[in-house]
């Protein structure tokens, strides 16, 4: 099981199709018929992604010190500027600034700003040829990782998650090497709308997309990092969002009410975990308590709690001021 537990790092590959394939789901059609409002969807994104990002933001001022001296002076103050402003993604150096995660929100930021051109795209009409060009995407998404490891710009013989190399850095954490994920997950949005909910291939689809994933874990290094981190795991990806999109047993089986409670705090969960893990260690709460010998299963659940309330006493009073004073409560046209 530990190379599967050590590849937590592809969810960060899944979320970004996933972000795609769910505006596509939600806006591809009005995007095409032309009702789709580019300034009022994004001034919606605003709202739904920036007071949690900048609770982050907040609560990693500690970090600043330690970034001092992890970067040349210019450097530390482009971080400084851009990470508020959701741009140091742009530059691998300073693409993890204060908080890790955070790198994500800078390529999603980009990808929500060229989402209503992408969501135009003419719908399809036959599966088969949407599929090559699907496949076509996913090519695209792998040439990256392929051209890092045929030209080892760093040098690197074997990269790992724990390798360094600016080329490498620029690999994971840059917006333009992760585009390709997020506008297949847009493309697989139009080819679900193609496949009946109750029909009961997305069952075997969404366990095949498991079990695929699993299987290529379960290699560990024999599988590339520079491929697995992320492209090569689109199409099993593909296969999961199309099986849990159906009404089959997977979908229910995973559609539970408390797994859905959990789930909607999952953006909190993610981009506040590391402060939150800091927090909790660096205050030494758990021994102060006698709980450490339960860790880092107790961190877990502390972490999950956490991420819930900020989910609703900060993310969602922030997002409806946010967009009652932005007026950014509807993303459709309306007619003159």
């Amino acid at each position: 099981m530990a190379p599967v537990v050590n590849s937590g790092f592809i969810s960060v590959s899944y979320f970004i199709l996933l972000s795609g394939f769910v505006l596509g789901y939600n806006y591809n059609e009005r995007a095409r018929n032309g009702e789709l409002d580019k300034v009022r969807f994004w001034k919606a994104r605003f709202t739904r992604i920036y007071p949690i990002y900048l609770l982050s933001v907040l609560l990693s001022i500690n970090q600043l010190p330690n970034e001092w001296g992890s970067h040349t002076h210019g450097m530390y103050w482009a971080g400084v500027v851009l990470t508020p402003l959701l741009l140091q993604g742009w530059i691998p150096a300073i693409a993890t600034f204060m908080n890790t995660p955070a790198w994500t929100m800078s390529a999603e930021a980009f990808y929500y700003f060229i989402f209503p051109w992408l969501a135009r795209m003419k719908k399809p009409t036959s599966m088969a040829p949407y599929l090559w060009k699907m496949a076509l995407v996913w090519g695209l998404g792998i040439l990256p990782g392929a051209l890092y490891m045929y030209f080892k710009p760093d040098g690197i013989a074997h990269p790992d998650r724990f390798s360094y190399g600016i080329w490498l850095w620029a690999l994971k954490y840059t917006p333009y090497a992760h585009v390709a994920s997020f506008l297949f997950g847009v493309m697989l949005a139009n080819l679900n709308a193609m496949i009946d909910r109750t029909a009961h291939f997305r069952l075997w689809l969404g366990v095949g997309g498991f079990a695929g994933i699993y299987g290529l874990l379960w290699l560990g290094s024999e599988v590339p990092y520079a491929l697995i981190h992320d492209g090569l795991l689109m199409p099993l990806f593909g296969c999961i969002v199309l099986g849990l999109a159906g009404e089959n047993a997977l979908s229910h089986a995973l559609g539970v009410r408390p797994l859905v409670f959990v789930g909607e705090a999952s953006y909190c969960l993610y981009l506040l975990h590391f402060n939150m893990w800091n927090m909790i260690h660096g205050s030494h709460v758990l021994n102060h308590l006698g709980l450490a010998r339960f860790d880092p299963w107790i961190s877990y659940v502390m972490l999950i709690g956490m991420a819930l309330l900020a989910l609703h006493y900060i993310e969602k009073p922030a997002q409806r001021w946010l967009r009652g004073m932005m007026h950014a409560t509807n993303s459709t046209l309306t007619p003159h």
